[in-house]
């Protein structure tokens, strides 16, 4: 069966992320900083740098190799950065938990890109790590990742008033849930 990302769009993979990204994303994120700064807290401007950016996924794969996080890059057909998925905070034992991040540039934002991708995501986190639930929350106007998250099968669970740092302000935020599965944890 084909992957619904691949349907979708079979010019665009879903990959883990690694350090060669770093120059990628430095582009990807500079060309799309004033899409996403109403979604995002405010960045130095070393965050647009290679450097930067190396220094962010260092973190990142170093959680990953911690089982914490799992980050992967959305990339076209000549490996170009065009959104980032995260997996993050993963926790085990009765909780089996993660937190889910992520974004589309806004060339490719509207194509349901986003929805299988976080399908896949979500996928990964059941059969990879063994999670039972994956959260989300985004600003209160974020219409459309509130779209994406209802047509990947996550529902809304509250709102938390002053919930992240978000372009320069406390912002409430909605929260979001999907449960993945009903088996106890593993031992």
């Amino acid at each position: 069966m084909t992957d619904p990302l691949h349907r979708s769009a079979p010019d665009v993979v879903l990959r883990p992320a690694a350090i060669t990204d770093a120059p990628a994303f430095a582009a990807a994120l500079t060309r799309n900083r004033a899409y996403l700064r109403r979604w995002e807290p405010v960045r130095p401007e070393s965050f647009y740098t290679v450097e930067g950016q190396a220094a962010r996924l260092t973190a990142l794969l170093a959680d990953r190799d911690a089982g914490r996080a799992m980050p992967w890059v959305l990339a076209d057909a000549d490996d170009r950065v065009i959104g980032a998925f995260t997996l993050s905070g993963v926790e085990r034992g009765p909780f089996r938990n993660a937190r889910l991040g992520y974004w589309v540039g806004e060339d490719r934002a509207g194509r349901g890109l986003a929805t299988a991708a976080v399908g896949a995501v979500c996928d990964a986190a059941r059969d990879r790590l063994g999670l039972h639930r994956v959260e989300a929350a985004t600003v209160t106007d974020n219409a459309p990742s509130q779209r994406v998250l209802a047509k990947a099968g996550f529902e809304r669970i509250g709102t938390a008033p002053g919930y992240l740092h978000i372009n320069g302000r406390w912002s409430d935020h909605h929260l979001f849930q999907r449960l993945l599965h009903d088996d106890p944890p593993a031992a």
